[in-house]
């Protein structure tokens, strides 16, 4: 989903993270639950968080970012200086999305339309290989209802885009409520358009996340 990504925005380094059952992770077992990736997540990144570093994540993808916060707040082991998250709801107020409600026809046919999209030849095998992630990816969601207000322990950058029938920004309020920082940013785009890093994506996280002490090296932001 990252491949078009800089290495770099700024002095921010980007890491990609990949999730199992994706590509050369094809083989492994999906996570089935926001709250058994963090915990996976809790065990590896520490060692990589040795500087000062946040969270972006797209859709579905923002919500492992919001639990792993969680769990590295409960394990006493660095924050996110921020957490960016782009066409998400608030935990609290999901699980949300029309994907969500969709068969695995029309979610097919969703497949099928982003594969060409981004250029590729929508084949039946890949298809149905993406399917397979997707039905999974979004019974992850479906699961994911932290209870109550669960306040974060981190500042939130809300993104938007404004031809997103998917996530409007409308239903984005809820992050101000359980983070003390959260500031929102509207940008001009549809749903995906975030996989293409647009200069203006960029620059909101580069806005908020850019002014650091590099005394033991550059800023991270993971991604997943």
């Amino acid at each position: 989903m990252y491949h078009q990504w800089p290495r770099r925005i700024g002095h921010i380094e980007v890491c990609p993270i990949q999730p199992p059952a994706r590509e050369n992770r094809i083989r492994e077992p999906h996570y089935a639950s926001y709250e058994a990736l963090a915990a996976v997540l809790v065990e590896f990144l520490p060692r990589y968080l040795d500087r000062p570093f946040a969270f972006f994540g797209h859709c579905g993808g923002a919500l492992p970012g919001v639990e792993l916060t969680y769990q590295l707040h409960q394990a006493g082991l660095p924050l996110p200086d921020r957490l960016f998250v782009s066409a998400q709801v608030a935990p609290h107020h999901g699980p949300y999305g029309r994907f969500l409600g969709l068969g695995l026809d029309e979610l097919a046919k969703e497949l099928r339309e982003l594969i060409i999209g981004s250029g590729r030849d929508p084949r039946p095998g890949l298809v149905q290989m993406s399917l397979d992630v997707l039905s999974q990816d979004l019974e992850a969601n479906r699961r994911y209802r932290p209870e109550g207000l669960r306040k974060l322990p981190c500042g939130v950058t809300v993104i938007g885009w404004s031809e997103d029938p998917e996530i409007p920004m409308h239903k984005m309020q809820g992050w101000r409520e359980i983070s003390a920082s959260c500031r929102y940013a509207l940008l001009e785009g549809r749903h995906y358009d975030f996989l293409a890093a647009p200069p203006a994506l960029l620059a909101e996280i580069e806005r908020d996340f850019s002014n650091r002490d590099l005394a033991v090296g550059g800023p991270r932001l993971e991604g997943a």
